[in-house]
């Protein structure tokens, strides 16, 4: 294991802590900066396993709203039914991510000319559906119907493709069938949990034996790094979502997704 090697793995652990939970696409973005550094993984397991950071830091900033929910959850309707919700919206990325697991990691993860183009076409449809002028009829996550989960996850199942971004088509999803901006991002964050905690042992377990020593010491590099970056980012994103909007980031898929074209037309 190269100095070089450490290097990339410490600033992709960081780029996917960053981008994780706003709606760029983590993976879209890791795997061009992979690209143009030369930085290679087994299997393209790298990519994937160390979201396990991000999603430990998302499970540390609501722990205690966790928890709570764990014990209210034999007592409580009203949680069993939130915790049902997220399980029907996880349902569709589960099993699409299995049957298509093949085509996603040695087609998809392959070809950054086509997460340059997501991120392009991401970018536009983020900034359309940002500029809506409709009221929010949903503002808290643990009362939506249970179609909307359904409808979220069914948009969640459109992030296989890397550069379309898991929180950005849940986020879009969640504004298109009524939630306003916050919640459309909180419930974003509590469905990345059984999501990304399942891709996360689906990998491992299809790609356990091809791991070296080496793998596991630059994903445990890139996995620290994701954890304290995505906690940086957890914590501020839905107070800025809820003043702002998503038109930044909008606009910032526009522009990396047109400088990984150039980039890709001019030096390959």
């Amino acid at each position: 294991m190269t100095d070089q090697t450490i290097v990339g793995a410490l600033l992709l652990g960081i780029l996917e802590g960053l981008t994780e939970f706003i709606p760029v696409s983590s993976t879209g973005h890791i795997l061009l900066a992979g690209h143009f550094l030369g930085f290679e993984s087994t299997g393209k397991a790298f990519e994937v396993l160390i979201q396990l950071g991000a999603i430990l830091a998302i499970l540390s900033v609501y722990a205690a709203r966790l928890w709570q929910m764990l014990i209210d959850l034999p007592r409580d309707p009203a949680t069993r039914r939130f915790v049902i919700g997220i399980l029907i919206a996880f349902l569709p990325a589960a099993v699409i991510g299995v049957l298509a697991y093949k085509i996603i990691k040695t087609v998809f993860f392959e070809t950054p000319l086509l997460i340059c183009v997501m991120l392009i076409l991401g970018g536009f449809v983020l900034l359309w559906v940002d500029r809506r002028a409709t009221k929010p009829r949903y503002h808290d996550i643990t009362k939506f119907p249970l179609s909307m989960y359904l409808g979220i996850g069914l948009f969640q199942c459109l992030s296989m493709i890397p550069g379309t971004s898991r929180s950005g088509a849940t986020i879009v999803g969640g504004l298109l069938m009524g939630a306003d901006k916050r919640s459309a991002a909180e419930f974003s964050f509590f469905l990345a949990m059984p999501t990304m905690t399942g891709a996360f042992a689906y990998d491992l377990y299809k790609n356990y034996d091809l791991l070296t020593a080496a793998d596991v010491k630059i994903i445990a590099i890139g996995f620290i790094a994701a954890f304290f970056a995505a906690l940086m980012v957890v914590r501020w994103l839905l107070g800025y979502v809820s003043r702002r909007g998503y038109a930044l980031f909008g606009w910032w898929r526009l522009l990396v997704g047109s400088i990984g074209l150039i980039a890709l037309l001019v030096w390959g």
